[in-house]
């Protein structure tokens, strides 16, 4: 393992000859927040889509992704063969909110190969006076091949004097995020090459702007934000915008999932996914028994209680109606929807995703099975999970926990007279089978293949 000093350089064929490695980073002392920029070579970031930070997990080729490093918690996966021909160098930062890189205690980049570190460039605060941010190490090319380059460079201006010195726009109001826990990373999966079009420079600011909103208002909520973006980065949604529609049975027999708080903790979890789907920082709630009722929505401000105070003010009750639930969700998003006559924008002018949660059948399966058709022709996805047994459900579940069986959920899922296939199913044994990651892939099984058909069919701008 080879120690580089700042301005040392050192090729990268000879210890990763497929261009696959992991950045570790680590400043200890400092909350920073870490971020990747690709550039031309101009040293201009060649996409706003090649910034790769918390809010953009990776890049829309693959070639680049967010996530710890062995024992580094920050860090990124690069495979350079992704990369699109127009990135000459890619650039490695970090940046803090308040205080100086002078308080850093000792920090360090790492390479690592598929044979372990083979290079490190370690910094401490000597190294720095008042920045705010600093260029830790860089990639750039060489006569067709690429090398490292321990850089250390600092900026007062924190991340946002980074985006401006990398071509981007900055808005003013947008304060720079502090760290955020990263997740491991997951291996990228799509080969897309980049869209030719210019940057849309105002889009990071605005990530930065919800970052720092879920950091202050809610950081309990971080991870779980985190491990969506990388499961919408997965399937090239993480540009993707939708509004977030969470509806819950209150029928009596979800008591014990509500008292167990099961219910509050899913609910945070869709809540995260709306987040990074869409920038308000909430979701919109329906509740379904005999009647339909829709509280307020959930969001930022109201997130760490909200299930405790809506059963409080609306009670658990007999009964379970889909058709109805689905009913008033429609009327709320496409004021007057109209079976069979598609409909192109909801009311916010996205698309909605629908999580749909149930333990039971319900008493209205022609009035669902009518929704869920004439809704076909609008852009509105239902995603329906139902907990407890079912014979063939793509969730798994544990035999006992509880007594249900959802066989009109998974002919619902498969129905046919619809425009387009607008809905999927699964099932589990409780809210929380699924680990984080794992239920963000889970609900993404199907929702992408809906945004290409409701593109095809005109549904979607």
């Amino acid at each position: 393992m080879k120690h580089v000093s700042r301005g040392g350089r050192l090729p990268l064929a000879p210890h990763v000859p497929d261009g696959e490695l992991q950045v570790g980073l680590t400043m200890r002392g400092l909350d920073a927040d870490f971020a990747c920029f690709a550039l031309d070579a101009q040293g201009k970031l060649i996409d706003d889509r090649y910034m790769t930070f918390f809010n953009q997990p990776a890049t829309p080729c693959g070639g680049i992704a967010l996530g710890a490093v062995g024992p580094d918690r920050d860090g990124f996966a690069v495979r350079l063969g992704r990369l699109p021909a127009a990135v000459e160098r890619i650039v490695f930062t970090a940046a803090i909110e308040g205080g100086t890189m002078a308080q850093l205690a000792a920090g360090h980049l790492r390479l690592v190969g598929q044979d372990g570190e083979f290079a490190r460039f370690d910094v401490t605060g000597q190294d720095f006076a008042a920045e705010q941010a600093v260029m830790l190490g860089e990639f750039y090319r060489r006569d067709g091949q690429w090398r490292f380059m321990a850089v250390a460079q600092g900026f007062n201006g924190g991340l946002a004097a980074l985006v401006r010195h990398f071509g981007a726009a900055v808005d003013e109001t947008a304060a720079p995020p502090p760290a955020l826990p990263t997740p491991p990373v997951a291996p990228p999966s799509s080969s897309a090459a980049p869209a030719s079009s210019p940057a849309a420079p105002h889009a990071a600011a605005a990530s930065v702007n919800l970052e720092k909103r879920i950091r202050q208002a809610a950081p309990q909520l971080v991870d779980l934000v985190k491990s969506a973006g990388v499961s919408l980065a997965k399937v090239g949604l993480d540009k993707h915008r939708a509004k977030v529609c969470l509806v819950l049975d209150i029928s009596a027999s979800m008591g014990s999932l509500y008292r167990k708080g099961l219910v509050q903790r899913f609910a945070e979890r869709i809540l995260a996914l709306g987040c990074r789907f869409d920038d308000d920082g909430e979701i919109d709630v329906f509740l379904f028994g005999n009647n339909v009722h829709q509280p307020a929505p959930m969001g930022l401000g109201n997130w760490s209680d909200y299930v405790a105070q809506m059963t409080r003010r609306y009670p658990l009750e007999g009964g379970t109606h889909y058709g109805a639930a689905m009913e008033a969700v429609r009327r709320f998003y496409f004021a007057e929807p109209r079976r069979g006559k598609r409909t192109t924008s909801s009311r916010q002018g996205l698309p909605v995703y629908v999580m749909f949660v149930t333990d039971g059948a319900t008493h209205d399966e022609a009035a669902a099975e009518r929704q869920l058709r004439a809704s076909s022709h609008e852009p509105i996805f239902w995603q329906f999970m139902g907990i407890g047994k079912s014979r063939k459900g793509k969730g798994g579940f544990l035999s006992g926990l509880f007594d249900s069986d959802f066989a009109f959920l998974e002919t619902l899922d498969a129905i046919d007279g619809r425009l387009i296939d607008n809905a999927d199913f699964f099932s589990v044994a409780s809210p929380d089978e699924h680990a984080d990651a794992a239920l963000y892939d889970l609900l993404m099984t199907e929702y992408p293949g809906w945004v290409r058909l409701a593109r095809q069919q005109g549904l979607l701008g």
